[in-house]
């Protein structure tokens, strides 16, 4: 039998009453009932996420992001969590107790994720903050979500067609809504910065601009599947096109009016979440909701200055081994050197095809838990290539219907390396980003939030050791290759350097720059629109170097205690097997699994 996308989705709910297993009691059956309850509830609130993940019962609406809705939304969580809380984890098998622990958690900070204009994901002390109150930003704004979700919509059948004209028609509102939370957060002095929205104004009249089947809502009828009779396909592409032209282009033509003429002309004149209503606190939560720890920002600075220098130094044994005078010099002649820039978009997009297809043979080497979905290498739309970071990953469906995608920023290609391109494609794709999530989509005996969550820490600290591991499986063998990844992890020290920089420290984006170019070998474009995304994404960027560093330690403390019964796969597994965690969550997993592995070979603890 041909298990659908929708059907894996009902699957997946019902999962949820034997995920925690059998002896069923009162506070095991109360606890798998809500559980179903509330990712139900998600699914509802959240259509485009239950899109992204394969669930096509809601592909007809987008989610209400209004200021009323959003209210509710806030008093629905309190509800759920008050009555998680009120189940007796004491009467709990131990992973139930774990469900119990990461839904409460869930629901009061919220995960890291970003594909969806919901709220939902937010938690509770987000929507405290009012975070839902600036919308509108060049790296996460909703003008961007929703361009971006159409690749994300299955066009398998008329019904799915029909979905999507449902849609078209709803963004209008949906922009409305967005514009009247924009105007409260104007109100309560909630901003980005000025600069960045005049940005946002110019992405999207680009975005209006296109019109028919050149607009990127207009793609999905440039050509129909088979499934589609031919019968249905001209009513189809004239409404979906009357729709992008009639409806959808002058909406967004009214939201860059309005960002241009109302909302960008009282931006924030300072890049720091300091100089926001308190903005001390705002800037901790988000420190605590994209890292998963409870870290002073002043520790990460410092933390972020000592790895710049370890870093540093293991780059500058390698200028001097190529007979450089120095890492400056290194840095300034290969900015100068044509031979290691791209010579064409396409260059690039088959760079990163070749290390992502040299690494799949590599990986049962290093687990047993391997990706079952594929992974595409595909370019950045070209409304965004300005402001997109250099690769991304959008995840695929659990049954491999929409792969996994890798996008590749081409835009300015001569001016980009192809040192670091390595290094990336293992962090996007394998056994980076895509193997992770693939892997967690699926996991058996795992409720579905968990399959789903999106820990930021975990995702970006997982994929930059993925990077690493590329060196332990035996590539980089060239210097100037091993310096390329070394790049890259510079790039995520500076990140702890640069974000409490300007969010604790008030640095100016000046100084960000400056320090950014004296600290990295980061094209210039790179270094642009970098700094301009830990302005106004606040703390995401910690994520990165945070989560690596936490691998890497439990990693060296398996090795310490198992000495010769260390198992490299094993570890590995056992980071991958729980699904995305809070990196606490993660540490207490495998302490756990080491003193098992200890117990059952008897081998006495470390002194």
């Amino acid at each position: 039998m041909r298990v659908t996308s929708r059907m894996l989705g009902m699957l997946a709910a019902c999962a949820v009453l034997t995920a925690v297993a059998a002896p069923a009691g009162d506070d095991v059956a109360a606890l798998n009932g809500l559980l179903a309850e509330q990712w139900e509830y998600t699914l509802r609130e959240a259509p485009e996420f239950a899109t992204l993940i394969g669930d096509y019962r809601y592909n007809d609406r987008w989610s209400d992001v209004s200021l009323a809705h959003v209210r509710q939304q806030k008093q629905d969580l309190e509800e759920f969590r008050k009555r998680f809380e009120a189940i007796d984890p004491a009467g709990l098998p131990e992973q139930g107790r774990l469900n119990r622990e990461l839904m409460l958690r869930q629901l009061g900070d919220g995960l890291a994720q970003n594909l969806t204009v919901s709220r939902l994901q937010d938690g509770i002390a987000g929507l405290e903050l009012r975070n839902n109150e600036m919308p509108l930003d060049q790296f996460n704004g909703v003008h961007l979500a929703l361009a971006q979700m159409v690749v994300t919509f299955p066009f398998d059948n008329t019904r799915h067609y029909e979905d999507y004209l449902a849609r078209l028609h709803q963004i209008p509102r949906l922009l409305e809504q967005e514009t009247e939370v924009a105007r409260q957060g104007l109100k309560d002095g909630l901003m980005p910065p000025k600069f960045l929205l005049e940005e946002v104004a110019g992405q999207v009249r680009s975005i209006a601009e296109p019109a028919g089947e050149a607009s990127v809502f207009g793609q999905p009828v440039k050509q129909f599947p088979d499934a589609v009779p031919q019968a249905d396909r001209q009513r189809l592409h004239d409404a979906v096109i009357q729709a992008v032209d009639t409806e959808v282009r002058p909406a967004y033509t009214k939201l860059a009016a309005f960002v241009a003429d109302e909302y960008a002309p009282k931006g924030r004149l300072q890049p720091g979440l300091w100089s926001l209503p308190d903005g001390a606190a705002r800037y901790r939560f988000a420190i605590r909701l994209q890292t998963t720890t409870e870290m002073d920002p002043e520790r990460i600075h410092r933390l972020g200055l000592a790895e710049v220098k370890r870093v540093e130094t293991e780059m500058t044994a390698i200028a001097r081994k190529l007979h450089y005078k120095d890492l400056r010099t290194m840095r300034a002649e290969l900015r100068a050197d044509p031979k290691v820039h791209a010579t064409s978009r396409q260059q690039i997009l088959d760079l990163f095809t070749h290390y992502i297809a040299q690494m799949q043979p590599k990986l049962p080497e290093l687990f047993g838990l391997l990706p079952k979905t594929a992974v595409q290498v595909v370019p950045v739309q070209a409304y965004r290539e300005k402001e997109a970071a250099p690769a991304e990953y959008n995840q695929g469906t659990p049954d491999g219907s929409r792969p996994g995608m890798v996008y590749v920023n081409t835009g300015d290609y001569a001016s980009r390396s192809l040192l670091s391109m390595e290094a990336t494609a293992y962090h996007e794709g394998v056994p980076g980003h895509h193997m992770q999530i693939s892997i967690a989509q699926t996991l058996p005996g795992l409720p579905p939030f968990r399959q789903q969550s999106g820990y930021n820490a975990y995702a970006e600290g997982w994929a930059l050791y993925a990077e690493r591991l590329g060196k332990d499986i035996g590539f980089y063998q060239d210097p100037l290759s091993d310096y390329g990844r070394l790049c890259g992890e510079l790039l995520r020290a500076d990140r702890l350097v640069l974000d409490t920089g300007v969010h604790y420290k008030h640095w100016t984006r000046e100084q960000m720059v400056a320090f950014f170019r004296a600290h990295s070998s980061e094209d210039e474009p790179d270094i642009q629109a970098e700094t301009d995304r830990y302005i106004v994404w606040p703390a995401q960027a910690l994520g990165y170097k945070l989560g690596q560093l936490r691998i890497l330690e439990l990693r060296e403390r398996a090795k310490r205690e198992l000495g010769s019964r260390f198992d490299i796969r094993a570890f590995h597994d056992k980071i991958l097997d729980g699904g995305g965690l809070p990196l606490d969550v993660m540490e207490r997993r495998v302490d756990d699994w080491i003193a098992a592995q200890r117990q059952a070979a008897a081998v006495p603890p470390h002194s």
